[in-house]
């Protein structure tokens, strides 16, 4: 199955903005009813497939290199290329409640003070509910009377009864849209030694709450870049992409969705990364006001284009944005506009080393836009190696 989509990750209102929000428009046209329903949507299946790289050369090469670089600097493989981007939540997220018109003919609101935009449903009478088939499943057995949801919120897990309304004889609602899964376009910033990914540089937020999406799981695939809308002020431009969601295509899996982007592991390194080049993080302290590129994807192909980092904020009150920057490059400009829509996660290079990678676009100025440090980033890496070490 293919579907066609836009990635709306990174667009930021200058005198608007609004914390976590990074807004996806997925076009519906080849998936309708698949990304928000009640509860009658079917989850895809998990596809399990074997690790077939080792990378042992480009490890070797590393070695070599670090130990000539400075203390607390990490090589990495310089990133810039698009993917397809798939991810399963962690339990059902409660998008809304709605009145349910019932066999009585009178209109009831079941789940009006039972759950909250943001919750998760985890369990159903105390049965797991790991995606919308299980819930689907659960709201076809109820034969009359209360049920209990099991909810968690924010970091609190809570049991809570909730009366169905029979609409058709027989046939119950809890009225409670809901959404399990997420897909978009986004771009790779770097690969590590240990094959551990970071992309975007931000979160992927839920379009209807407006919430950081907390996952179970994900995969990332191949994608096929078909189009591009030029951005002009007030109207950022966009990128159109094709995924065919299919075992052949999958490039790796996603196990962490953080406000500084999304991480995972990478098992097809050869296949994503044609051009193998390594490069040396920059501490926040080594950045400069001045010039810098930016390495993305536009036309075909992965190339690097001028930029100005024009602002540096140390103390930022969000990890995606402790950078300021500007396309100054004409070519860019002239395909571009600036930054457009799906460049989230481009790597930021300025005097040979990755510095951070592009987060967000002004939308009254499509020259100009946000970026996160290349520190962040990996302190997330980081930490996914010790949360594994943990567990083992």
């Amino acid at each position: 199955m293919s579907i066609r989509f836009f990635w709306y990750a990174d667009v930021l209102h200058i005198d608007q903005v609004r914390k976590g929000c990074e807004n996806m428009a997925v076009s519906r046209k080849k998936r309708a009813g698949r990304a928000l329903m009640w509860a009658f949507l079917f989850l895809s299946g998990v596809v399990v497939w074997d690790q077939i790289q080792t990378w042992q050369e480009e490890k070797a090469l590393w070695q070599t290199e670090a130990s000539t670089s400075s203390a607390g600097n990490d090589t990495v493989l310089l990133g810039g290329m698009p993917v397809g981007i798939y991810m399963e939540t962690d339990g059902v997220m409660v998008l809304n409640t709605e009145k349910v018109e019932g066999i009585d003919g009178e209109e009831h609101e079941p789940a009006a003070d039972v759950v909250e935009t943001g919750d998760y449903i985890t369990a159903v009478d105390h049965h797991a509910i790991l995606g919308k088939a299980d819930l689907l499943d659960a709201v076809g057995q109820i034969d009359g009377g209360d049920i209990v949801l099991t909810l968690r919120r924010g970091e609190e897990t809570m049991d809570r009864k909730i009366s169905p309304i029979e609409y058709e004889p027989g046939q119950y609602r809890l009225g409670i849209w809901v959404r399990d899964n997420v897909q978009g376009l986004g771009t790779v910033t770097f690969l590590t030694e240990q094959s551990r990914f970071g992309a975007l540089g931000h979160g992927i937020s839920d379009t209807d709450t407006n919430m950081l999406m907390t996952i179970e799981s994900g995969r990332v695939y191949r994608t096929s870049i078909q189009d591009i809308t030029k951005g002009s002020s007030g109207s950022p431009g966009t990128m159109e992409g094709i995924i065919v969601y299919n075992k052949y295509n999958i490039l790796g899996t996603i196990d962490k969705n953080t406000e500084a982007g999304i991480y995972g592991t990478i098992e097809k390194i050869d296949e994503l990364f044609d051009e193998q080049i390594p490069v040396e993080t920059a501490s926040k302290e080594e950045i400069e006001i001045g010039a810098a590129k930016i390495r993305c994807y536009i036309d075909n192909e992965i190339k690097e284009y001028d930029i100005q980092v024009t602002d540096i904020d140390m103390t930022a009150s969000e990890a995606n944005k402790g950078l300021v920057i500007q396309v100054t490059d004409p070519e860019l400009l002239e395909k571009t506009g600036g930054i457009i829509q799906g460049m989230s996660g481009s790597p930021i290079i300025q005097n040979g080393k990755l510095i951070g990678a592009v987060t967000h676009v002004f939308v009254q100025d499509s020259t100009k836009g946000y970026g996160i440090f290349i520190e962040n980033m990996l302190d997330q890496v980081e930490s996914s190696e010790m949360s594994k070490m943990v567990s083992n």
